[in-house]
């Protein structure tokens, strides 16, 4: 990557981007929902995919498994978990490939020298799976946040904040590209300017956790951004 520069948006100057990974790098959401929503109905909780999708995006595993005794009654079976992470695995080395428009956006960040970092409540294990097998990997090297490196995931600004401090920049003058609204809560209540990708999740949902302005494909970046 060149030398640092910035970018501007909206009249105003910033030093680096900050990406979700699962849904704004990767087209990953719709696959995880999918093992989860399974395993769900396998234990005697019928979810659907969009059922899940609803109720866990965004959470780490940990809250997801807490969703889930709040709705047994009772703790889930202690090999949930695991089984969840093994099949997720399969399913997303199978099938993962990235955001529709990202690479663009990331190719432009790259030619103007202006820093991009992950931040994702997911485990550095599950980046390695989708950044790796989609090819982005290499692009965030020494830049893969993840909440286990924290003490609270989102909607907490602690990510977000950690990630800024890593990249040497002032939160106030960070964009992040969220796609869940507990992402868009925790870089808003980082201090930072936050556009929300509205694929999964309604543009009004995401204006109202917090969402500066929200594109519906994320090549729609490149026309909001002015790079040198």
């Amino acid at each position: 990557m060149k030398a640092s520069a910035n970018l501007t948006f909206r009249g105003e100057t910033f030093d680096a981007v900050i990406f979700d990974c699962d849904g704004v790098l990767v087209d990953s959401e719709r696959i995880t929902n999918r093992v989860w929503a399974g395993l769900l109905t396998e234990i005697g909780l019928p979810t659907t995919t969009e059922q899940s999708l609803a109720t866990y995006l965004g959470n780490t595993m940990a809250r997801c498994l807490e969703i889930v005794e709040e709705k047994l009654g009772h703790a889930p079976p202690s090999d949930l978990l695991p089984r969840f992470h093994a099949d997720a695995k399969v399913a997303l080395a199978r099938d993962v490939v990235p955001v529709h428009g990202i690479v663009s956006v990331l190719d432009a960040l790259d030619a103007a020298g202006v820093p991009y970092a992950v931040a994702s409540n997911g485990e550095h294990e599950k980046m390695q799976t989708t950044l790796g097998t989609t090819g982005l990997l290499s692009r965030f090297e020494g830049r893969r946040f993840s909440a286990v490196e924290v003490a609270r995931p989102k909607p907490a600004p602690d990510l977000f904040l950690h990630a800024a401090r890593a990249l040497d920049v002032l939160p106030q003058r960070t964009i992040v590209v969220e796609d869940s609204p507990l992402g868009v809560q925790g870089a808003h209540a980082a201090g930072m300017t936050v556009i929300g990708y509205a694929e999964l999740v309604s543009a009004e949902r995401l204006h109202a956790a917090g969402a500066t302005s929200t594109v519906a494909e994320l090549s729609q970046l490149l026309t909001m951004w002015s790079m040198p």
